[in-house]
């Protein structure tokens, strides 16, 4: 059988491409932030190295403008006193470099204001050569005082530029603190949504993954209507096509089954049924008197068709049973009250045992198909009361945990086997322990049991804590 054509959807990647680009993107995140970081850092150091070399360009200016100074008052008061051309040319000379030096400092570095002074001072001190030699000695002391006040300027000068230093620092300092702020902020933005989108594609991913597994449990549970359309990539949607093939081929198989099921019965109620009436016929004498042996043999003939005639009656209702487990009528039903109609309807059978059954809980409303567990709750209670010792006591108790309610049926009778309790649910399965006073079971009752509550999403289980029969049933939805 091949997969039915269907309108082809737009084509998506594969789930190791999707995987592969996943990857790509979160690597890509944090490159970028990780690339965004060194060039911040490298930036900042070269910052810092070009604040470092001008800090040493400074430092060495203030301290040429001082050592220019100096030279300028040796040359300046030796010019004076000696009347020497040579060092007036040296003042001269020392008094361009000092204001050179000056010049480089403003504005930044140095106020106006103090440059002003500086050069104000020197054209003071400049002056003082102009004048005749008799007040050269004069001259030369005010040159002093001039000098004197030309270092306060100086002083004044290397603070003013200190302080350039230092502000500097600090504005070094705080774009250092902001950057960092800044890229730790970019570093947490960028792994947080580095994690979103890991795990938004994690969950878009594993979406598909999730509804393959649903199919795959709804096909080992028989649930064959619903069609499998598994969306996502395209090696997922693939393994989804063959998952609808084979449902089809399932659905196909399971009602072959069927058919042949029913085929078969019919096909041999017919030839069973001439039996029947033949051996009756020949019980009756219509063929003639019997012996002893002759009649004992039809008795076994007679005895062993009713016996294949109920089995066949059962195959019948099992394949009905399994049918009908799939179609189901839900409404909202009170299962107490459920129960305690079941424990009414069989109340000869088990007072004819001399049983005492009790029904324990309070009233817990489902959406349910209410005759499927009837039936279900129905033939726990028939096995409880076939298996259990005259006087003995029978309990059905109905409450929920978890967000699932829950129906127990447990008796005191001799419990199952260890070596039946893995195939109880298997259909005409038998288990080595049968009572002595009641009829051999089919082995259908809870086949029926497990698929009508299948059907329904639930499970039975058979509890191993008590001496006696201890089954629970756990439906989902409680309300």
């Amino acid at each position: 059988m091949t997969v039915p054509h269907r309108r082809r959807r737009p084509t998506f990647g594969s789930f190791q491409q999707f995987l592969l680009l996943a990857f790509l993107l979160i690597a890509a995140l944090l490159g970028g932030i990780s690339l965004r970081a060194v060039f911040t850092f490298d930036g900042l150091m070269a910052q810092s190295r070009g604040f470092s070399a001008r800090a040493l360009q400074l430092s060495a200016a203030v301290q040429a403008i001082a050592d220019r100074s100096a030279t300028m008052e040796r040359a300046g008061r030796q010019s004076l006193i000696l009347n020497d051309a040579m060092l007036r040319r040296r003042f001269d000379e020392a008094a361009r470099e000092g204001a050179a030096q000056l010049a480089d400092l403003e504005p930044g570095d140095v106020p106006p204001d103090v440059a002003t002074r500086w050069r104000a001072q020197l054209a003071t001190i400049s002056a003082l050569f102009a004048g005749p030699p008799e007040t050269a000695l004069d001259r030369e002391r005010a040159m002093a005082a001039a000098f004197r006040e030309l270092e306060q300027v100086n002083a004044a000068v290397a603070q003013e530029v200190q302080r350039a230093i230092e502000e500097r620092n600090r504005a070094l300092a705080a774009q250092l603190d902001d950057s960092r702020a800044r890229l730790t902020r970019m570093v947490i933005g960028t792994i947080g949504l580095a994690v979103a989108l890991a795990v938004a594609l994690g969950v878009w991913l594993a979406r598909p993954f999730k509804r393959l597994e649903r199919a795959i449990v709804g096909l080992g549970e028989n649930r064959l209507e619903d069609p499998i359309d598994i969306r996502g990539p395209a090696d997922v949607r693939r393994v989804g096509q063959q998952l609808e093939w084979l449902r089809l081929r399932l659905t196909e198989l399971d009602a072959d089954k069927a058919r042949f099921l029913r085929h078969i019965s019919h096909e041999l109620k017919t030839p069973l049924a001439a039996l029947r009436e033949g051996v009756a016929l020949l019980e009756d004498g219509v063929a003639g008197p019997l012996t002893d042996n002759q009649r004992e043999v039809a008795r076994i003939l007679q005895q062993n068709t009713m016996v294949l005639q109920s089995q066949i009656e059962a195959l019948l209702r099992f394949n009905a049973a399994a049918f009908e487990a799939r179609q189901l009528q839900r409404e909202k039903t009170d299962l107490l009250q459920l129960v305690e109609e079941q424990v009414d309807g069989q109340r000869l059978q088990w007072q004819a045992r001399g049983l005492a059954v009790r029904v324990e809980g309070r009233p817990l409303v489902l959406q349910i198909d209410a005759a499927k567990i009837a039936t279900a709750v129905a033939n726990l209670l028939s096995n409880a009361i076939r298996f259990s010792p005259r006087g003995g006591t029978i309990v059905l108790r109905v409450g929920q945990a978890e967000g699932r309610a829950r129906i127990e049926v447990q008796d005191d009778g001799p419990g199952v086997p260890e070596g039946d309790r893995d195939r109880i649910f298997e259909p005409f399965y038998r288990g080595q322990l049968q009572p002595e006073d009641a009829a051999r079971g089919n082995g259908i009752g809870l086949s029926i049991v497990h698929e009508y509550i299948a059907a329904h999403g639930g499970q039975i289980a058979l509890l191993t804590d008590s001496a006696g029969a201890h089954f629970r049933i756990e439906l989902p939805h409680a309300l």
